[in-house]
């Protein structure tokens, strides 16, 4: 029986294979998870879909396949039991007792991500020499940390006698590499599809946050903790309902603007493995302390990499806030394909602005960019959304009503 790669996500058309979690003689059961494969927006193991006996593997770690792809032969139960059959009425032997052997892997596979490898390296640690915590002995960035902090003691790796006869006579090369595969060239086709296919426009505009600081700063002492990205999500929810141009997709063959009427909000989030996009369904029929709990789980999926394929996907619109990151003022972000925009929401700076006409005082604030597919509206519509957006951050008691 051949098992192939299936789809496991929207849009997909390739994956990396991961890790193999059986090897050839292995048996299995339905439903036992036998291959560890990724993309860019999840990783996700391939069960067996019959009981039988791994034959051979047809694809090596590490390499990306497309859909359909064969990567594992399984012999399936019923054809062992025709084989065995086959055997007892054709031949008769002196029974023998059969010694299996299973031979080490000389090598030590190191699994971790490459911004885990990117830490080891800014931290100048041997990660070879790390045990991971993590799923299947996987290394995470706490664990180089620890390790690089002394709190973590692994028996030293010995070199081999090649490497140690090469050490004299091997040059060091100034250059390293890391693979431009699985969800990092996932992300890259995306992105790539997306500014080849939509003409991209950014406005940016200028939101005083200092009211809404100090309402989050108030409901905080009653109890009730809500993030400034659940007040923000919600204001780009009610001025959707007002320019519904901006929750649309576009399609040229039929010449059509499809408007959305479900604001499935998808959030930018930074991960280990890379740029994942979680999505809050229905944001126009929230509150704002839903929105702000429903968020937190979901992000905390999308960093231990167990968001589900719906968890993903059906997005209308995307928001960016890298203002906590410390990010820049301003960007160019790329629209989340087949989306027509995205809102970043950018680094918040104390600065002296003008209010009440001739007073200057010192306020909180904040950037933001607004892409839009300019073949679908205009940038008129676009600093009129903008505006929208920002007198509800502004003046963020206008959204007091959605709180709870």
């Amino acid at each position: 029986m051949e098992i192939k790669l299936h789809d496991i996500g929207e849009g997909m058309t390739e994956a990396e294979i991961t890790h193999f979690l059986v090897q050839p003689g292995d048996k299995v059961e339905v439903d036992q998870p036998i291959v560890e494969v990724s993309t860019d927006k999840m990783t996700a193991e391939i069960p067996a879909p019959q009981r039988g006996i791994v034959k051979k593997l047809l694809v090596d770690e590490g390499n990306t396949v497309a859909i359909g792809t064969t990567v594992l032969l399984l012999e399936a139960e019923g054809a062992m039991d025709e084989a065995a059959a086959t055997v007892e009425k054709d031949i008769v032997t002196e029974e023998r007792p059969v010694q299996k052997f299973r031979m080490p892997s000389p090598d030590r596979r190191v699994k971790a991500a490459p911004y885990t490898r990117k830490i080891a390296r800014e931290l100048d640690v041997d990660i070879e020499r790390i045990e991971g915590t993590g799923k299947r002995g996987r290394i995470t960035v706490e664990d180089v940390r620890q390790f690089a902090e002394g709190e973590q003691i692994v028996t030293p790796v010995s070199p081999s006698p090649k490497e140690t006869e090469q050490e004299s006579t091997v040059t060091v090369s100034e250059t390293e590499a890391i693979p431009f595969k699985g969800r990092r060239k996932q992300i890259a086709a995306k992105m790539t599809q997306s500014l080849f296919t939509i003409p991209h426009c950014t406005h940016f505009e200028e939101i005083d946050v200092t009211q809404l600081i100090e309402i989050r700063t108030d409901l905080k002492d009653s109890g009730i903790s809500v993030s400034a990205t659940a007040f923000f999500l919600k204001a780009v929810s009610l001025a959707l309902s007002d320019f519904p141009i901006f929750n649309a997709k576009l399609d040229e063959e039929k010449e059509l603007i499809h408007l959305e009427k479900q604001h499935h909000i998808g959030i930018a989030t930074d991960t280990e493995e890379g740029l994942i996009v979680p999505v809050i369904r229905n944001i126009e029929q929230k509150s704002i302390k839903s929105i702000h709990d429903e968020m937190k789980i979901l992000t905390k999926k999308a960093q231990e990499n167990k968001l589900s394929r719906n968890e993903m996907s059906g997005s209308t619109f995307t928001i960016s806030n890298v203002g906590p990151l410390g990010g820049s003022t301003g960007a160019t972000p790329i629209i989340n394909y087949p989306e027509v925009a995205l809102m970043s929401f950018h680094k918040t700076k104390k600065r002296p602005a003008v209010i009440n006409e001739n007073e200057i005082a010192i306020r909180s604030i904040m950037n933001i960019s607004m892409v839009f597919d300019h073949r679908v509206t205009d940038g008129a519509t676009a600093v009129t959304f903008t505006n929208r957006v920002q007198e509800l951050i502004e003046k963020p008691y206008l959204m007091l009503t959605y709180l709870k």
